[in-house]
C-alpha cells in the first residue's frame, strides 16, 4: 500500500498544479460575454469619460474588464491604440497596418466595419493566443465609442 501511494503522489501533485492551469489556458469567453463586456465599456466611456475607462481597460484594476481571454481594446478611425487589455505596450502605437499572419489587415478592417455600420461582428482572423502559444482563429465585437473610436473586445473560437 505504501508502496503505491509513492508511485500516485508525483501523479497526485501533478494534477492538482497543472489541471487549473490548463482549464484556464483551454477557457475561452463566449461571443455573448465579449459582446457585453464591450456594451458595459461604451457605457463607462460614457460615464466616467474617455480617459479614465481607457487606463481601467489597460489595467483592469480588481480584475475590471478582463475574464477568462476575454479582454477590451480601442483604436481611434487613424489606426493608433488607445488601450489595450491584454498588452499595454501596444497603447500609443498607430497599428492601422497590423496583419495577421494570413495578411489580413484586421485592425484597419474592423475600422471599416464600425465606421460603415457603427457596431458588429469582425472576422475571422488569426492572433496569437498568449495562452496556447499559438495562431488561433478570433471575431471581434466592435462598437463606436467616444467620438471616431472603437471598442471591441475579441473571442477564440475552433474552426468548423
Amino acid at each position: 500500500m505504501k508502496h503505491r501511494l509513492k508511485k500516485l503522489l508525483p501523479l497526485a501533485v501533478c494534477m492538482a498544479i497543472c489541471t487549473p492551469q490548463l482549464q484556464a489556458a483551454n477557457e475561452h469567453g463566449s461571443e455573448a460575454e465579449a459582446q457585453d463586456m464591450v456594451k458595459k465599456a461604451v457605457v463607462l466611456i460614457k460615464s466616467a469619460g474617455a480617459e479614465k475607462a481607457y487606463k481601467v481597460f489597460t489595467d483592469h484594476p480588481d480584475g475590471a474588464f478582463k475574464d477568462k481571454d476575454l479582454y477590451v481594446f480601442v483604436y481611434d478611425f487613424e489606426g493608433n491604440c488607445l488601450a489595450q487589455g491584454a498588452n499595454a505596450k501596444m497603447v500609443g502605437k498607430n497599428l492601422i497596418t497590423m496583419k495577421d499572419v494570413d495578411g489580413n489587415p484586421f485592425i484597419k478592417g474592423m475600422i471599416d466595419q464600425v465606421k460603415t455600420a457603427s457596431k458588429g461582428w469582425y472576422g475571422p482572423y488569426k492572433f496569437n493566443n498568449p495562452a496556447s502559444q499559438s495562431y488561433e482563429l478570433k471575431r471581434s465585437y466592435c462598437e463606436r465609442g467616444a467620438g471616431d473610436t472603437m471598442v471591441c473586445v475579441g473571442t477564440y473560437f475552433e474552426k468548423k
